[in-house]
């Protein structure tokens, strides 16, 4: 069975992201990215509970702190509220955290050349995401590029972004169809106890889940 490195945050996206990885046939190694986040802890959690529900052996949790000590956005940095949704904003939010993705991959990266591991897999989506830089195909096209330039010869890893093109709506369709354990995920920016159902992921995750005509499971 061919390894895959997939990342996982503990939402819904990366969680489906996994059950589809799963599908097509592939062993998963689960990394996740502690980097000060308000929802450390939780995130954590998740991340460990779906991981047993893959029954993953292979997890990696990695500490990227100094993401939280560069601070500017509201997910590292408590001095910056987390403000309520806003789906028409066509600006970049400030739950952006800079550069976070690619800082996450290099560690992929490593890890995975070192697996033997073929395939990242990320559930970045474009479409229907909170407009971030880092979450656009072309981010992954030019990191591909790093990737073969910044390893050995006999290392050929891909980037596999399957979310990139859906809505949260069909994210949640493909998730229940492949039984994806969403009832573990964890989506909010700002509570770890209930969802506050006011930040971008949560409004996007309930927009999702009413469009899908479907009752999301951690309520």
């Amino acid at each position: 069975m061919i390894r895959a490195v997939i990342l996982v945050s503990g939402g819904m996206d990366s969680c489906v992201t996994a059950a589809m990885a799963k599908n097509d046939g592939f062993e998963l190694c689960f990394l996740h990215l502690n980097y000060g986040q308000r929802t450390e802890n939780r995130e954590l959690k998740a991340f460990h509970d779906i991981a047993d529900f893959y029954d993953v052996k292979n997890r990696l949790t990695v500490d990227m702190t100094h993401l939280a000590q560069i601070g500017g956005s509201c997910l590292t940095d408590s001095t910056i509220d987390v403000p309520n949704a806003d789906l028409e904003n066509e600006e970049i939010p400030i739950s952006y955290v800079p550069f976070r993705n690619a800082n996450i991959l290099s560690a992929a990266t490593s890890w995975a050349e070192v697996l033997g591991a073929n395939s990242l897999f990320i559930g970045a989506v474009e479409e229907d995401s909170s407009g971030y830089p880092d979450c656009r195909r072309r981010f992954y096209d030019a990191f591909e590029k790093t990737i073969d330039e910044g390893t050995k010869p006999d290392t050929h890893i891909k980037i596999i972004t399957p979310l990139i093109e859906l809505s949260k709506k069909e994210i949640i369709l493909e998730g229940n169809a492949l039984h994806a354990p969403i009832n573990l995920s964890w989506s909010c920016y700002e509570r770890e106890d209930i969802p506050c159902g006011k930040c971008d992921s949560c409004a996007l995750r309930a927009r999702g889940f009413n469009q899908a005509g479907l009752l999301d499971p951690i309520l």
